[in-house]
């Protein structure tokens, strides 16, 4: 073993053949064809105006989406559905109504240093997918509203039962504060951005600063159905209800939709409750940022009403796709993707990354015109009504499953993706080589060093997380089993805010606008290693690596409540054998790359590499979600937000359960045994050729 060890090592390091050097002059040519003020440009014309899914003004932003693809040279489509969404914000209330009555304000303060802040399109804070209702009630304040922290209450003695929950943001997907909330009793909900977590506390507020002032409101869904995308139709793409293929929809009131009014507001406003609540001090981890002891309970003085009045219906919505047609493997498919629905004008979250994409598309089109066609086809995905659940790119992944299963080579998430000047990425095990080496050909536009060097802050590897929820990759990565990465620039931003302008983003998030051409140039040449080289540079080698770190994890964690685990006895040595198995692939491929290979053979061996992590893909799905079939990685059923891996494992811990672990052991280790095997196979045939 360690001898071939030695083998690999000294054919990874072995001069660049022609291909290779090929590349490089395609490169360069790349790095040439980025006009720096596109990004600027791009990004000014995108976020005139708010643009909520199902707006006027949003399909003004498909408008200009298309066109300039387009113009790029790309075959554009748009992909229209009717997702059963709230597109506005309805009628809503809240205010204290004993000792004092006061109406709590809902909306952001008009600032004279930002023009945008008194647009006449700019909404009220709301959280889409509340329920309706007219609650007053005694108020409760239940930190972040996670699992925990419920759970903490309960010990504490504290009944929600019929009462208000107030929650801070942070800790968890605001649909599980939600959740949780309603199933413990509340019959209302508050959510305040706290100024620990957000605020003054961090630094200055803005207009002088980046952070969230006392009057700014974080706006967000709480959809939180077993699955991802539209609640009517899980498995199924939300087809146009006049199309020619019909769709059977889910009867609402049978989804598990939220019943209970929820309202977002300011730190400034929840201040005015929690001033004058009366009971318990809370447990020292639950004190926030403003100036008095935070109380568990308001007491029977202290009135607050929440009125909500939300119409939930259908809404049409459309993802907008440019193909550039690879020129040997067409039916290959490089996917570049960022949604462009907004709560406001969405400068940071997320048109920072669309115009980004829009750049990019440009610079890959004056490519192609120079004659440096990709092999393989890109794709740049703009998705719509991401942020009422992410739900264009999962009902488009619904729509085309059979064709991502077989055609996909990588899905490259940019949500948000020029947010700051701070980088950072998630990725899963075969992509992660892809990213770190990329980012060693790109200069960091703040200092002197590679955007490698600027990440890695000194060490060997920088940081890569594991891909969690919140965006547009749930469904490639953890629905169909398509090689997914998430990365960008990112820094302080106005969530979620009417703040969130270009305004906002000139003067706080990157003045020079700088950072989108370099994240362009990252993107892109990540786009252009995956389409032009002939074999597809998945790094196998990382399965058993991260598999080995995963199973470590577990295990510890198993331990802590379940001393006399034995462990994961059949999945590891799965594990050893995968290892084996990568190892020897690996240097028949890297001997393929010194071989002409006609077409034919190339589009097999990429067929076998494309198929391998659909190994991690169960029909059966997780016991929280049927709908997530990957047993690899997950989002956090009780979060939202976290990554999970190994996430049939993961359940049973986060429960505390014993009696199902045997049984996941046994099917990680046939996931990894699919797996092993099926680099064999392709081993097999390459040793044959």
């Amino acid at each position: 073993m360690k001898k071939l060890s030695i083998l690999i090592t000294l054919i990874l390091t072995a001069n660049l053949n022609a291909q290779e050097v090929s590349l490089s002059k395609i490169e360069e040519a790349f790095k040439i064809s980025i006009d720096k003020s596109r990004f600027k440009t791009h990004l000014q014309k995108l976020t005139e105006r708010p643009h909520v899914a199902g707006s006027e003004t949003n399909e003004a932003v498909q408008n200009y989406m298309s066109s300039v693809m387009e113009g790029a040279g790309f075959k554009v489509k748009a992909y229209p559905y009717d997702v059963f969404l709230p597109s506005s914000p309805g009628e809503s209330f809240i205010e204290i109504v004993t000792p004092i009555r006061e109406t709590l304000t809902q909306q952001e303060n008009i600032l004279e240093e930002d023009p945008f802040s008194s647009d006449e399109l700019l909404w009220k804070g709301w959280n889409s997918f509340s329920g309706s209702g007219d609650v007053t009630s005694e108020i409760v304040y239940v930190n972040y509203g996670t699992r925990e922290d419920f759970e903490m209450l309960k010990t504490l003695g504290i009944s929600l039962e019929g009462k208000i929950a107030l929650a801070r943001y942070g800790g968890n997907f605001r649909g599980y504060k939600a959740k949780f909330a309603e199933a413990n009793g509340a019959a209302g909900l508050i959510i305040y951005s706290d100024p620990k977590d957000n605020g003054y506390v961090r630094g200055l507020e803005y207009p002088e600063g980046p952070y969230f002032n006392s009057s700014t409101i974080q706006r967000g869904s709480l959809l939180t159905v077993d699955f991802t995308g539209d609640p009517l139709t899980p498995y199924e793409p939300a087809l146009p209800l006049d199309g020619k293929k019909k769709v059977k929809r889910l009867d609402p009131t049978e989804v598990g939709l939220h019943t209970i009014p929820v309202l977002p507001i300011a730190h400034g406003e929840a201040q005015k409750i929690m001033r004058q609540m009366k009971g318990a001090p809370v447990p020292v981890a639950w004190q926030g940022g403003l100036p008095f002891t935070y109380r568990l309970e308001g007491g029977s003085h202290l009135k607050v009403r929440i009125k909500v009045d939300q119409p939930i219906n259908f809404t049409r919505v459309a993802n907008i796709i440019g193909t550039l047609k690879g020129s040997e493997f067409p039916d290959e498919w490089i996917i570049l993707g960022c949604h462009f629905d907004a709560w406001g004008f969405g400068a940071t979250d997320p048109n920072s990354g669309t115009a980004m994409l829009l750049s990019l598309s440009e610079s890959l089109g004056k490519l192609a015109n120079q004659g440096y066609q990709p092999k393989r086809s890109i794709m740049i995905a703009h998705w719509d009504a991401e942020e009422h659940g992410v739900i264009g790119s999962s009902e488009w992944v619904e729509q085309l499953s059979e064709e991502l299963e077989a055609k996909a080579v990588a899905y490259m998430n940019f949500d948000g993706g020029v947010s700051g000047k701070n980088f950072g990425a998630s990725a899963s095990p075969t992509l992660k080589r892809l990213i770190t080496d990329a980012s060693k050909s790109v200069d960091y536009p703040y200092s002197d060093q590679s955007l490698f060097e600027f990440w890695s802050k000194g060490k060997e590897e920088p940081s890569i997380g594991n891909l969690g929820g919140g965006s547009d990759h749930i469904a490639f990565y953890m629905h169909v089993g398509v090689p997914s990465l998430s990365g960008g620039a990112g820094g302080p931003t106005a969530y979620h805010s009417n703040y969130d302008s270009f305004h906002y983003y000139s003067t706080f998030v990157d003045p020079e606008f700088q950072m989108g051409p370099t994240i362009e140039h990252l993107a892109g040449l990540m786009a252009l290693r995956l389409s032009n080289r002939s074999i597809v540079d998945y790094d196998l080698m990382r399965y058993p690596i991260d598999l080995k770190l995963h199973f470590s994890s577990a295990t510890k964690k198993v331990s802590a409540y379940h001393p006399s685990f034995e462990g994961f006895t059949s999945a590891i040595p799965a594990i050893e054998s995968l290892e084996k198995a990568a190892k020897e692939l690996t240097v028949q491929l890297q001997k393929m790359k010194d071989r002409e290979l006609n077409k034919k053979i190339i589009k097999q061996i990429n067929t076998h590499l494309i198929a391998l992590e659909k190994s991690f893909i169960e029909e059966k799905g997780m016991d929280y979600g049927a709908w997530y079939r990957s047993l690899y990685a997950s989002t956090d059923p009780f979060s939202g937000y976290a990554s999970w891996m190994l996430p049939g494992i993961e359940y049973e811990v986060a429960l505390k359960k014993t009696e199902n672990l045997k049984a996941w052991d046994m099917r990680y280790a046939a996931s990894i045994n699919r797996l092993t095997d099926k680099m064999k196979t392709l081993n097999t045939y390459l040793g044959n050729l």
